[in-house]
């Protein structure tokens, strides 16, 4: 999946314009990249257009997961993006979903077993049969 494309999914999925997508995309990139290992990253970054990888690059700080919950994730995407954390919330489950369809099942997969249960609610919608936006 190219940037244009992913941008315009978080776009369609969130109802807001492409440039609020952007920026709730990359805040919740780069949340998700404190949340997960560092090698995780990097595997996930493989998988994704070039001005996401950038948004997702681990630094020496960043090799370690930092251990947070879904609310802290929420809290901390709504920081970065601007937003109240409703909104946040639709994001990552917009962003969670657009990623499940640019990268490899098996890779999302792995991803989304470094993350504890209280996730359920930000990543199911993403796991969903038919969680795919319908093109037509």
């Amino acid at each position: 999946m190219n940037y244009d494309t992913f941008i315009d999914q978080v776009s369609h999925r969130t109802a807001t314009s492409s440039e609020q997508a952007v920026e709730v995309t990359h805040a919740v990139l780069e949340t998700f990249a404190e949340r997960l290992t560092g090698g995780e990253v990097l595997d996930l970054a493989a998988q994704l257009p070039q001005p996401l990888q950038l948004v997702l690059k681990p630094s020496p700080s960043t090799e370690q997961a930092d251990r947070f919950g879904a609310a802290e994730f929420v809290a901390r995407v709504a920081l970065r993006a601007g937003v109240r954390e409703p909104a946040a919330r639709d994001a990552a489950r917009a962003v969670f979903t657009t990623l499940r369809e640019a990268i490899t099942g098996g890779e999302f997969d792995d991803v989304v077993t470094q993350l504890p249960r209280d996730y359920r609610d930000l990543v199911e919608p993403a796991m969903a049969p038919g969680a795919a936006l319908r093109r037509g």
